[in-house]
């Protein structure tokens, strides 16, 4: 058995069956809506649906980070086990929560020399940061140290892809990732951007394509191009979306196209911390690259 724990916070968008089943342990960010603080757990406090619904009805919302001291008492419960931690974060270039932890791990040094915290920056959001903390599960399960597991992640994560596909730009607006003026004649011409990660874990706008149904068709031929082995991938595929026709279209076109990830794609919701700032509409693809690879944009 390992002698470390795998740990992340809530924003890896997996669901409760997962984490259980990995043996993951997960610290929650939070989110505001409508002055009501609640914690992002994955559909528990507040479901998808309710979310949308408040968002939708003009009450604001907005996500809060993992304090420090949020942080310290989570860590804190794991080395008081015997435990060191594996902690993989959200990514930097989208939150500060790296920051927060690392503040956490030199707080706990002092307090127990004998343990070990390490900390890896995903670059990931959503469901593709969670298939990096996936991965960090099955690396522990082959029985690599913990040290041997933070390495290999480190090397590969230029090579876990993530594309959103956003079909309403509402909240794309809102939060400042979509211009006004740009997302109103957006809107009229039902045009669909595709938000991709840079190599330091910062979203951009790489593509905008008009309407839905080819906007879905693109992003297959981009997994196509992009995928370890193209149109053989056989590693992981997840999907997370706040849209569950979408969703379900996005998964039916990849198996098509990918005839080895029939019946082994997982799909998830997306959660709230993500949600807030994406909002309906919405679903995100997440796969392999070829080893090597790096992200250019």
């Amino acid at each position: 058995m390992a002698d470390y724990v795998i740990s992340c916070c809530s924003t890896a968008d997996l669901d409760h069956a997962r984490y259980e089943k990995r043996d993951i342990r997960v610290v929650p960010f939070h989110i505001v809506v409508g002055g009501d603080d609640l914690e992002d757990d994955i559909g528990v406090t507040i479901t998808q649906e309710e979310l949308f619904r408040r968002m939708l009805s003009g009450e604001e919302a907005h996500s809060s980070q993992v304090t420090t001291g949020a942080y310290i008492e989570h860590f804190e419960k794991i080395l008081l086990e015997g435990k060191d931690i594996l902690h993989v974060t959200l990514s930097s270039g989208i939150s500060g929560t790296f920051n927060s932890a690392t503040q956490a791990k030199n707080e706990l040094a002092e307090k127990y020399p004998d343990r070990k915290i390490v900390l890896v920056d995903s670059l990931n959001g959503s469901s593709g940061y969670g298939m990096v903390v996936d991965a960090a599960a099955d690396l522990r399960d082959e029985g690599k140290s913990l040290e041997d597991a933070a390495a290999w992640l480190e090397a590969h994560l230029q090579e876990f892809n993530t594309w959103v596909l956003s079909t309403d730009l509402t909240f794309l607006i809102r939060g400042g990732r979509v211009k006004p003026v740009a997302g109103a004649i957006g809107k009229i011409l039902n045009i669909c951007p595709f938000v991709t990660l840079t190599k330091t874990g910062s979203l951009t706008v790489a593509e905008k394509v008009r309407n839905k149904k080819k906007a879905v068709g693109r992003l297959v031929e981009i997994m196509k191009q992009r995928a370890k082995g193209g149109e053989n991938y056989q590693g992981k595929c997840f999907i997370s979306h706040s849209d569950e026709a979408l969703g379900a279209e996005l998964k039916a076109q990849v198996e098509k196209a990918f005839p080895q990830l029939a019946g082994k794609i997982e799909t998830f919701l997306v959660g709230g911390t993500i949600g807030v700032h994406l909002g309906p509409g919405t679903a995100v693809l997440f796969f392999m690259g070829e080893e090597g690879s790096v992200r250019d944009f």
